[in-house]
């Protein structure tokens, strides 16, 4: 818009050029035959003076005709002086203020406007080698350099265009002073010119020329006014912009706007120009409703660069440049790459396009639903970019099995076609439910009222691994495949044993698809493991939707189109709480239906003889856990039978121990068992109990 203004400046300044010019040889013709009468008439009257001097062969002296003469040249000669006081006065006030108005005021206007131009190419040049600062073993030295450099170029240009600006704003008072006062002037010097002949002249032409006067005078003190506002406006202006002035500002001091819906700015585009080389352009990008606009320097409008509307937005590692971004349309056949000048910009362009790809903008508050939105979704600029580098280094290679290897879980074409030919369509899809063409976004997992789907977790993952005592559950999982899938629709079917169920619901859906003209879908990468599929948002790593492997009860690409392909999920719930339920989910991948397919049937198989060796694993557990329960429980019985046998070992040496006494100490022993027979039977085992 600046720039377009100026162009309207620059055109008006060039036709009051060409106007001055025009007027200007106009006035110099007068100026010109002005002082060419006044030369012409002085010598007419010196001509005449010398008339008396000349020799006439024929003539005589005739002093009438002398006297004549000499009264002629002595009016001629006072009209000549009144020319020459005339010319005099046209030099002054007709000449002189558009001579200077074209000489001093139309040059500066064009010295403005080259070094204007200097300034801006300087500017241009300098914010060209400061995008080529590369990240990776960059010199501080020369960043320092260029960045001073694009701080002096961008001050002096600022400088220069709003002494520019001025020139230019002062240029449309000048152009009225300019035309008014040589009129002024020539208007004045004739009447003074008639006056020294005649008295003769109105006063109703004084009186207009008076005000004509007053009015330049008016004109000339407002003109000083403005342009004392003006440069008190572009000091001020000066001493706010010092700050701006830097590529990259603080973002502490400017922080990124995250809710916005619309952006404009300059950003250097990406275009390949071979095979493996690229070059940058800089042109000026903005917003319009659903699209991406560009406008280079010098054109009227903008021309589309992208439809947004669904379109995924994320950053992007480039070895040359920092800042940078992708946008792929909604279709995935179109991609840019765009860098950003700082990294304000940078975020906040993420976030305005990933705003407006959920369109947001059509809604009547789209700054408030944009900031709620951007509060429960995860940060869009800080993507991993390690996510599917470290799912493609541990990809497994391909490998290559039989076709039948997932009949186990899709049934046989050609065994049972003629059975399942005879089923209906009411039998295999649920003629009342609803088809639902979207998956439900992360950022709405926690909204009030809304109802997750089927087989979706509310834990989110953490896509950049820094945080969380738990390791994610697929971390561990021997298989790890990711494809790019776009989501075209599910409902629920009655049956889970056919692929006719399958091909049915791919039928409906693309049915109402059509019917509703419904041709957006959504973009997500569907990862494959052992335990679970899971889709997950492109743009920031949010699990959308998780898929335990179990209950995956039959998956089967189309069979003419290959890109579909769909599965069977059976889940608890649905209409009736008491009864499981099955859901159709289909998709739309880039040529992998059968690859995703083949993916899923070995996860299950390793899924299923990990779940063999775990049963085994517990089973010989439980023997083990039995084992050592009997070897306890025996040498328990060993312990008890050592403890009884040692025992009868000490009763033996006890009992030995009484008779010895018994033979030498008779008359003791007598009297003891005498007391012994008094005491009792409680006495005999205190005697036992003593020996």
């Amino acid at each position: 818009q600046t720039r377009s203004l100026l162009g309207v400046f620059e055109e008006d300044a060039a036709a009051i050029s060409n106007y001055i010019n025009q007027l200007f040889q106009a006035m110099h013709r007068i100026y010109d035959a002005q002082n060419e009468l006044s030369a012409a008439t002085h010598l007419t009257s010196k001509l005449l003076k010398e008339y008396e001097k000349q020799r006439f062969p024929l003539g005589g002296d005739d002093e009438v005709m002398t006297s004549t003469l000499q009264q002629f040249a002595k009016v001629i000669d006072e009209l000549s002086s009144c020319h020459a006081v005339l010319s005099t006065q046209l030099a002054d006030a007709m000449m002189f203020p558009i001579t200077q108005f074209k000489e001093r005021d139309l040059k500066e206007i064009l010295t403005l406007k080259e070094v204007f131009q200097i300034a801006s190419n300087d500017h241009d040049a300098a914010i060209t080698r400061y995008s080529r600062l590369s990240k990776r073993k960059e010199n501080e030295k020369i960043k320092a350099e260029v960045t001073e450099d694009v701080y002096t170029s961008r001050k002096k240009q600022h400088q220069t265009m709003m002494h520019y600006f001025c020139a230019l704003n002062t240029l449309q008072y000048k152009k009225k002073i300019s035309l008014l006062e040589p009129l002024l002037g020539y208007m004045q010097a004739q009447i003074s010119f008639f006056k020294m002949g005649s008295e003769n002249l109105t006063e109703q032409l004084e009186e207009f020329l008076t005000n004509i006067g007053t009015s330049v005078q008016n004109v000339r003190r407002e003109m000083d006014c403005e342009v004392e506002n003006m440069q008190q406006t572009i000091e001020d202006l000066e001493v706010a912009s010092d700050p701006l002035y830097l590529p990259d500002p603080d973002p502490v001091k400017f922080p990124a706007h995250r809710n916005l819906t619309q952006k404009a700015g300059y950003l250097n585009a990406r275009n390949k120009t071979g095979l493996v080389s690229s070059s940058w352009e800089r042109q000026f990008y903005f917003t319009q409703g659903g699209n991406l606009m560009s406008q280079a320097r010098g054109d009227v409008a903008g021309g589309l660069v992208m439809d947004i509307d669904n379109c995924s937005v994320m950053a992007v590692d480039c070895e040359d440049r920092r800042y940078c971004f992708q946008i792929t349309s909604f279709d995935g056949k179109k991609s840019s790459i765009l860098q950003a000048e700082s990294k304000k910009d940078y975020e906040e362009w993420i976030c305005t396009i990933n705003n407006i790809s959920k369109q947001i903008y059509l809604s009547e508050n789209p700054e408030e639903i944009a900031a709620r939105v951007n509060q429960s979704a995860l940060e869009a600029v800080t993507p991993s970019p390690s996510f599917q580098q470290r799912h493609e280094s541990i990809r497994p290679a391909v490998q290559s099995r039989p076709p039948a290897a997932r009949t186990s879980s899709t049934v046989s074409l050609g065994s049972d076609s003629a059975a399942l030919s005879a089923l209906s369509l009411d039998s295999l899809v649920a003629p009342d439910t609803p088809i639902q063409f979207d998956i439900i976004s992360p950022v709405s997992e926690d909204l009030p009222g809304q109802a997750k789907s089927s087989g979706q977790s509310g834990r989110r993952t953490n896509p950049f691994g820094e945080s969380g005592g738990s390791k994610p559950e697929t971390e561990d999982s021997i298989l790890h495949q990711l494809f790019i899938v776009r989501f075209l629709g599910s409902m629920e079917v009655k049956s889970d044993e056919s692929p006719d169920v399958v091909y049915e619901t791919m039928r409906q859906i693309l049915a109402a698809r059509a019917i509703h003209n419904i041709f957006r879908m959504t973009e997500s990468h569907l990862l494959v493991t052992c335990d679970c599929l899971k889709l997950i948002d492109p743009q920031t790593q949010v699990t959308r939707l998780r898929f335990p492997l179990p209950n995956i009860m039959l998956y089967t690409t189309h069979q003419e189109n290959k890109r579909l392909f769909g599965f069977v999920l059976r889940t608890s719930g649905g209409r009736a709480e008491s009864r499981q339920t099955s859901v159709c989910y289909i998709f739309e991948s880039n040529n992998e239906g059968e690859k995703i397919c083949d993916s899923i049937g070995l996860a299950k198989q390793i899924a299923f003889h990990a779940e063999l060796d775990r049963k085994a694993s517990e089973k010989q557990k439980e023997i083990d856990r039995i084992k050592e329960k009997q070897q306890k429980e025996l040498n328990k019985q060993k312990q008890i039978e050592k403890d009884l046998e040692e025992q009868s070992r000490l009763i033996a040496a006890s009992s030995r121990s009484n008779q010895s006494s018994t033979e030498g100490q008779f008359v003791v022993l007598s009297s003891s068992q005498s007391e012994d027979s008094d005491l009792g039977e409680n006495g005999k085992k205190k005697r036992e109990s003593e020996a």
